[in-house]
């Protein structure tokens, strides 16, 4: 044996003397990895050992031989592995030893979060290396690591335990914040985020370098469904858990007194600690709590906007922001009894499910300009593209919907207002042409982080310019020069902000923005095996994950051939834009909120009125299959451009009309991408936009006005209302036809048509494919 050899097996022998228990195994794990390198087998060890102990003169026994076969594995795999390597396989040995441990008490009924987390911790202090414990093996503790900590919902695990893996696990504990006398999980949002991080970002697969470049996830902190539970029992407010069996009324209206409940209510004196420590870590950035309940975010069911998530500008002493912070605890978890997301859960078949809310707390992405804090532009990404309203639009390379600001904006309805729609496979691609129409339904206010008034503020992008600028304005906005937009030509020109408009006609095409979310996109469904989408935020040239769902989407319902030469007295309207394909026949009931009237109403409180009427009709009409029409944006926070309903408002309908008359100045905004829109998804309820006004639309508001209006069926002291809110019950006004709606997405044409029952026209065969999947001769 050569001198250096000898050496270096010296060394490995002093490195495994450190862990003298595992010395054995760590020789098996050398033989193994010696034969698997083609250097040496076990029996040709074996054959060398004896073969010395020979030239030796040594009696050949048992105990020799195992002697000098040590000596020769440590001597052939210091020889022929580097010092890394070697550090790397005597940590096996120690991974495998402490993994065992980790096997056990995991899987131990009785064992506390506590001793779980001890001893994932004495596992994930070893080294990491390149050399891994056997992937089968560690699937089963992921599970249970996933399971116990993050979620157990099963559509999650099966895809979670594929990228997920036991350091994960421990890293995104070092952030979470528990009670120690209850156990909880980080629930769905915190759980998709996670996820979705890691399916970007492997931990031991091949990364992708542009992915490594521009995507991270906001600084994190999980505070568990444990404190929630804690809070319940601390107060002894158990008898809310059954709110969910009672009546909408008593819901609505025991949820009216809650926030003072919550208000007297207090935490115990060691998780306020825990909170005040919390804060005086993250200091004075601004941060979002973000509600992140057991089912949210799930497989199948989004749960979008039913629980509440607060935003805190965060400013001022430790006492003032800890007073802050805990109310907005409370206020998320206290929207765990609300009645959206009850009534959500009872059209689910979930209101049994004992459902218990976690708070995912995240440092809000963005900088400071002025007295304002927001991220340059932030949005909402789906992989499937719902929203084709040219040909050329692939649908499968997906659709953002982007804001300026905070991504609020994105994701709901707001008042007079465009976010920017992105058809990723044509983003320079708009529904308008021409400057006019282009400024008209383009972004004018943004959302943002006032740190001075400590809120969260709309003002309008043209006052912030104005006030103080912002330097990524070359990305965002375009110039009207002489009725012709165009986007800046470099950075540093200048720009007259009374003659721009937010078009991010540079952030599209100067960034890599647009082929990063495609491939993001990309990654996610594949890995999820269905349509997803994300929210985002861009700021300081950096992609930030921030939420991630499987997406719902209505069962393709194939070609839709749309009925031709019906009399103009069977046809209710034609639309040809934002056209979805779907068809829904034999409806018997058609709601029809007046536009013209509605918008006579003068009052904010004879508006909210009709939001209130709209909800007892839907109740009233629940076992029957009706379609509700009305004005603008239905479930807009501006309530003169829309009546604003929540989910509970509208959830039996089978067809929501949308109707904008030229008088109101603007058309409705697109609610795809949007929570309202996903609501409509998954309860399979059919959105149609229809604008009367336009050329070539045929729409009979005479219908609508004229005939018997029967809402003082639903009750008599909604007889009031009949001159907004027209209950028209269809055979009985068109001799026993139904009324049904065929949508072509292909071709963007869609028809409202009366006809007999199944959509049979009289003298008339359609090739239409109803939504059961069948076709009808």
């Amino acid at each position: 044996m050569e001198l250096n050899g000898l050496v270096r097996a010296y060394h490995t022998y002093q490195k495994m003397t450190r862990h003298p228990r595992l010395i054995e195994e760590m020789r098996k794990i050398f033989i193994n990895a010696l034969a698997q390198r083609g250097v040496i087998t076990v029996e040709e060890i074996d054959r060398q050992a004896r073969s010395w102990l020979e030239r030796d003169k040594i009696e050949i026994t048992g105990e020799k031989v195992q002697e000098y076969r040590n000596v020769l594995v440590d001597f052939y795999f210091a020889r022929h592995f580097t010092p890394n390597e070697v550090e790397n396989y005597i940590n096996l040995a120690r991974k495998n030893d402490r993994f065992r441990n980790l096997t056990r008490v995991v899987n131990w009924e009785r064992a506390t979060s506590t001793e779980i987390r001890a001893a994932l911790k004495e596992f994930c202090d070893i080294p990491e290396g390149d050399v891994y414990i056997s992937p089968s093996e560690a699937e089963g503790v992921r599970v249970a690591l996933i399971n116990y900590f993050i979620s157990n919902q099963l559509g999650f695990i099966g895809i979670a335990k594929n990228h997920i893996t036991i350091r994960d696990v421990d890293e995104m504990l070092d952030r979470a914040y528990w009670n120690p006398r209850r156990t909880g999980k980080i629930g769905g949002k915190a759980a998709g985020m996670l996820l979705a991080h890691k399916i970007i970002l492997p931990r031991l697969t091949e990364r992708d370098p542009e992915l490594e470049k521009f995507v991270t996830i906001p600084d994190s902190y999980y505070f568990n469904a444990g404190i929630f539970s804690d809070f319940i029992d601390y107060n002894e407010l158990h008898y809310f858990h059954s709110q969910k069996y009672k009546t909408r009324e008593m819901i609505e209206e025991e949820y009216k007194t809650i926030s003072q409940l919550f208000q007297k209510a207090s935490f115990p004196p060691d998780t306020v600690e825990e909170f005040r420590a919390f804060l005086d870590e993250v200091d004075e950035h601004p941060l979002i709590l973000r509600s992140s309940s057991l089912l949210e975010d799930n497989v199948g069911y989004a749960f979008s906007g039913k629980y509440d998530s607060v935003f805190l500008a965060n400013q001022g002493d430790l006492e003032t922001r800890l007073e802050e912070f805990i109310w907005g605890l409370k206020r998320v978890h206290m929207s765990t009894f609300g009645p959206s997301p009850i009534l959500y859960r009872l059209d689910h078949n979930l209101l049994d499910f004992d459902e218990k809310m976690s708070v995912l707390v995240q440092k809000v992405v963005g900088r400071r300009v002025g007295d304002y804090f927001f991220p340059f532009v932030a949005g909402v990404a789906f992989s499937h593209n719902a929203y084709i309203w040219n040909p050329q639009i692939k649908k499968e390379e997906g659709l953002v919907r982007l804001v300026f600001g905070l991504g609020t904006r994105a994701v709901d309805r707001v008042g007079q207002d465009y976010p920017r729609m992105i058809p990723l496979s044509h983003p320079l691609l708009r529904p308008e042409i021409g400057a006019d129409r282009i400024t008209k339904y383009s972004q004018k206010m943004m959302d943002v982080i006032n740190l001075k008034s400590r809120r969260l503020e709309t003002i309008s992008y043209l006052d912030l310019l104005r006030q103080v600028g912002h330097p990524d304005l070359f990305y965002a906005v375009s110039v009207n020069q002489d009725g012709h937009l165009a986007a800046p030509l470099f950075k540093g020109q200048a720009i007259d902000a009374n003659r721009s408009c937010l078009t991010f006609e540079n952030f599209l095409t100067k960034t890599p923005f647009v082929g990063l979310l495609k491939k993001i996109l990309r990654k996610l469904e594949q890995a999820y095996g269905r349509p997803v989408d994300v929210e985002f935020a861009w700021d300081n040239g950096k992609f930030y994950l921030l939420q991630c769902r499987a997406l719902a989407f209505r069962p393709d319902v194939g070609n839709v051939s749309l009925p031709e030469n019906l009399p103009r007295e069977q046809i209710l309207f034609t639309n040809d834009q934002g056209v979805a394909s779907a068809v829904i026949k034999d409806v018997e009931y058609v709601v029809y909120v007046d536009p013209k009237a509605y918008g006579r109403l003068g009052t904010y409180e004879e508006k909210l009125a009709i939001a209130a009427v709209v909800s007892k009709i839907n109740r009233f009409l629940e076992t029957k299959r009706y379609a509700l029409f009305g004005p603008g944006r239905w479930g807009s926070n501006d309530i003169n451009l829309g009546v604003r309903v929540g989910y509970g408002d509208i959830n039996r309908c089978l067809i929501l009309g949308e109707i904008a008359f030229e008088a109101g100045g603007s058309r409705p905004e697109v609610s795809y991408g949007t929570h309202f829109f996903n609501d409509l998804v998954e309860a399979q309820i059919v959105p149609v936009a229809i604008y009367p006004d336009q050329t070539g639309t045929l729409f009979r508001e005479e219908f609508f006005l004229t005939t018997p209006n029967e809402i003082h069926k639903v009750s008599p002291d909604l007889a009031r209302y009949a001159s907004v809110v027209h209950v028209i019950h269809v055979p009985s006004v068109t001799g026993g036809r139904l009324f049904h709606v065929y949508q072509d997405g292909q071709k963007q044409e869609g028809i409202g048509f009366f006809a007999r029952a199944d959509g049979q026209l009289e003298g008339h065969t359609s090739g239409a494919q109803d939504e059961a999947g069948g076709l009808r001769g």
